[in-house]
């Protein structure tokens, strides 16, 4: 098995998983929510009204059903995919979890009609999902206690701006993810190792419309698109495509499984999303620029000596940690600088999930 990857066997070891705090690891967030309560939308009414009504009528209300056969398809896995299929699944759940904690959060503490009824009913698909997610694992015998992670793990304070930007990526690129795989397992299903893949084709369209909510929010609000905000924009796009690239490739077991090279399937998805934020973004990265690819891999090599050494534990190893994160900080900002590319913005925002 590989020595970056946890060996979870209980409900315990899932939950502790889940409430890990290393730098690729889901977090959960508070925000400004009197600045949440100020959000007008009314430059993008129309839209955003018929967005509404998309949520109100539910398309996924019965999606996340498990037929009889959903168990007695669950395959004995490998020890080493079992254990990646694992920190996927507790990865997935926690992210979904603190979509959920988030959205409800701001729908209980605003009065905005709009940001309220929004969040109502985007912590109601975020719930569904890490549910669904959660049963799979209790397939396993290994569940994560929700309640408890809400209770115990710890939350970063992000302002509203930071939460329209890195709520929108990950949406988007949640989408990308998942719509990458399944037209994969359309194309090979032999590769299909577990039943929970057959539900992201219609999984992800949620994705896509909680997406699509922030889109709205961001382009009813101008500013936060201009200026210095754009250096932002930047930053959380970067921040995004590099954390997601160092943590997939500690699951080259799992993505050999589904046909992947870890590095291909990444780029798939930065090339999907980065098409899909041009309805919002005035910039997108330049992932085929040679210095962000070498970027990618120095931060990638640099992460695992990292892990290595915060599983190792110790005096030196927190040292050697220290020493490891202000030479990634380095390679972080030299990719940041790399020119990104200027993106005009269509009138219409909205886009169907047609990938």
């Amino acid at each position: 098995m590989s020595t970056l990857m946890d060996d979870i066997k209980t409900t315990k070891d899932a939950l502790d998983k889940a409430r890990d705090e290393s730098i690729i690891s889901p977090r959960f967030y508070s925000t400004d929510y009197e600045a949440m309560d100020r959000i007008d939308i009314t430059p993008v009414r129309a839209e955003w009204d018929a967005m509404m009504q998309e949520f109100r009528d539910d398309p996924n209300g019965e999606h996340f059903q498990r037929d009889e056969a959903f168990r007695a398809r669950v395959a004995d896995l490998e020890p080493e995919l079992r254990a990646e299929f694992y920190d996927f699944l507790i990865s997935s759940a926690t992210s979904e979890f603190s979509g959920c904690v988030l959205y409800n959060e701001i729908r209980r503490r605003v009065n905005n009609p709009d940001i309220k009824e929004l969040m109502g009913y985007m912590a109601r698909d975020e719930s569904r999902h890490a549910g669904f997610i959660n049963q799979s694992l209790k397939d396993f015998g290994v569940n994560i206690d929700l309640g408890d992670l809400k209770r115990k793990k710890k939350y970063t304070y992000f302002k509203p701006k930071y939460i329209f930007y890195a709520t929108y990526l990950s949406e988007k690129i949640g989408y990308a993810r998942y719509i990458t795989i399944f037209r994969q397992l359309q194309r090979h299903p032999e590769l299909q190792f577990h039943p929970i893949y057959s539900w992201f084709e219609q999984w992800c369209n949620d994705e896509f419309r909680h997406g699509e909510a922030f889109a709205l929010i961001l382009r009813a609000n101008p500013h936060l698109l201009q200026g210095h905000n754009r250096l932002w924009i930047k930053f959380f796009l970067l921040a995004v495509y590099a954390t997601m690239y160092v943590r997939d490739h500690t699951r080259p077991v799992l993505h050999k499984a589904l046909g992947f090279d870890p590095t291909g399937y990444d780029y798939e998805v930065f090339r999907i999303t980065s098409e899909i934020t041009r309805q919002t973004f005035p910039l997108t990265l330049d992932i085929d620029h040679p210095r962000f690819r070498q970027g990618m891999e120095t931060l990638r090599e640099l992460g695992a000596a990292s892990e290595l050494a915060r599983k190792q534990g110790g005096v030196r190893s927190s040292v050697k940690r220290l020493w490891l994160g202000a030479k990634a900080s380095l390679v972080f900002a030299s990719v940041y600088l790399i020119p990104s590319k200027v993106n005009a913005l269509p009138e219409r925002v909205r886009l169907a999930p047609v990938w």
